[in-house]
C-alpha cells in the first residue's frame, strides 16, 4: 500500500501539512479535555425520537455547508443490534440535513460477509437513492485510496490503514449499537466502530492477537475523529455478539462527542441490564479498549468528566442510575 508513515506519538499530536497522512494525524490530535463532556441519555423505543433528542440535547460542531461521512455498524446484515437499524440512519440523515449538511456519504467495510452483499441485504443502496446519499464500500477501495499509520508504541505488526476519505473527511458522524463482543473485543460500541475503517486483510492479525486485541482496536481511532457519536440501544446484546447474541430490550439512545465517554456510559448501561462476566467483573475504566484510548489522549480520562443530560423524567431516572454505575466502576 502507498503512503506508509511512521511517526512518534509526540509528533502525531503536532503534525500538520497537506499530505493525506498529515491530515490524518492532525485529526488524531484530540488531547483529553480538561473539563467535562456531555453524554445524552434518551429513554425511548422510537428510533426517530432517540436520534432527534440526542441532537437536541448536545452541543457539537455545526455540519452546515460541510460534507458529512456517516459511519454505521454494518458488520453483517443481522437485525439491530447486529447492525445499524435503517430507521436510525434515516433520522440521522434528516437531522443533518435540517442543520445544513451539504452532502452525506455512508462509508463502511463489513466482515466476514462481503460488504456489498451486506449493503444489498440491508437495502442501503435503495435508501441511498431515496435520500440522495453517496455510498462508499471501503472493501472496494484501491491501494492508493488508503493512508498508512504506524505511530510509535502501537501493537500492530506494521501499523494499520484507514481510508483516505476518512482521514480527509470534513465532518464524521458515527453511529453504533449497544452490545458485547464474543470474539475477544469484550464490547463493541464507539471505539470498536473504527475496525470497519481498516482493510479486511488486517482482521486475521487483529483477531489472532488475543493479548493486545482491545488495545489495537483503540489505536485505530487515531486515524479519525468524529464530531458526533449516536448509539442506538433500543435493543442490546448482553452476551455474545457482534452479529447475534443474548438479546434484551434496553430502550435507550446515547450520544456524545467523546468516544471514550459514550463507550463508558454504554458499559454502564450493559451493567445496568446485567451482562456477562467480562463486563460485570471489570471496572469500566479498566476495560482495555478504554484504558488504551485514555493513554492515547482520545478523550476523557475518568467518569468524573462525564455529564449526563436527559430528555425527560424517565431518562433522568435512568441517567441517575448510570451515573452511580459509572462512579462505582
Amino acid at each position: 500500500m502507498e503512503q506508509q508513515w511512521k511517526i512518534s506519538r509526540r509528533d502525531l499530536l503536532k503534525v500538520s501539512g497537506t499530505s493525506a497522512a498529515s491530515r490524518a494525524a492532525a485529526k488524531a490530535k484530540g488531547a483529553a479535555p480538561r473539563g467535562r463532556t456531555k453524554v445524552a441519555v434518551v429513554r425511548t423505543a422510537d428510533r426517530a425520537k432517540g436520534v432527534s433528542e440526542v441532537f437536541r440535547l448536545l452541543e457539537f460542531p455545526s455540519p452546515r455547508g460541510r460534507d458529512v461521512l456517516l459511519k454505521p455498524n454494518f458488520n453483517t446484515a443481522d437485525p439491530a443490534p447486529g447492525s445499524t437499524h435503517n430507521d436510525t440512519l434515516r433520522e440521522l440523515v434528516a437531522q443533518l440535513r435540517q442543520r445544513g449538511a451539504r452532502g452525506i456519504t455512508i462509508g463502511e467495510r463489513s466482515g466476514p460477509p462481503p460488504t456489498r452483499k451486506v449493503m444489498e441485504e440491508k437495502g442501503i443502496f435503495d435508501l441511498a437513492r431515496e435520500l440522495d446519499l453517496r455510498v462508499i464500500n471501503f472493501e472496494e477501495l484501491q491501494d492508493a485510496d488508503w493512508v498508512h499509520l504506524n505511530p510509535a508504541g502501537n501493537h500492530w505488526q506494521n501499523g494499520f490503514w484507514v481510508p483516505k476519505v476518512v482521514a480527509e473527511a470534513d465532518y464524521v458522524v458515527s453511529t453504533c449499537c449497544l452490545k458485547t463482543h464474543g470474539y475477544g473485543g469484550v464490547f463493541t460500541m464507539a471505539l470498536k466502530l473504527a475496525v470497519g475503517m481498516t482493510p479486511k486483510r488486517l482482521m486475521r492479525e487483529l483477531h489472532g492477537n488475543r493479548e493486545h486485541m482491545r488495545r489495537m482496536i483503540a489505536e485505530i481511532n487515531l486515524g479519525y475523529r468524529p464530531q458526533l457519536i449516536v448509539l442506538d440501544g433500543v435493543e442490546a446484546f448482553v452476551d455474545g455478539g457482534p452479529a447475534q447474541g443474548k438479546r434484551v430490550t434496553a430502550n435507550v439512545f446515547l450520544g456524545g462527542t467523546d468516544r471514550i465517554a459514550v463507550d463508558a456510559v454504554g458499559l454502564a448501561m450493559l451493567k445496568e441490564l446485567g451482562s456477562n462476566e467480562a463486563i460485570m467483573g471489570r471496572k469500566i475504566f479498566e476495560q482495555e479498549q478504554i484504558q488504551r484510548a485514555v493513554e492515547l489522549g482520545l478523550g476523557i480520562r475518568g467518569p468524573e468528566q462525564i455529564e449526563l443530560v436527559a430528555s425527560d423524567p424517565a431518562s433522568q431516572e435512568l441517567a441517575n442510575r448510570l451515573r452511580e454505575r459509572l462512579l462505582a466502576g
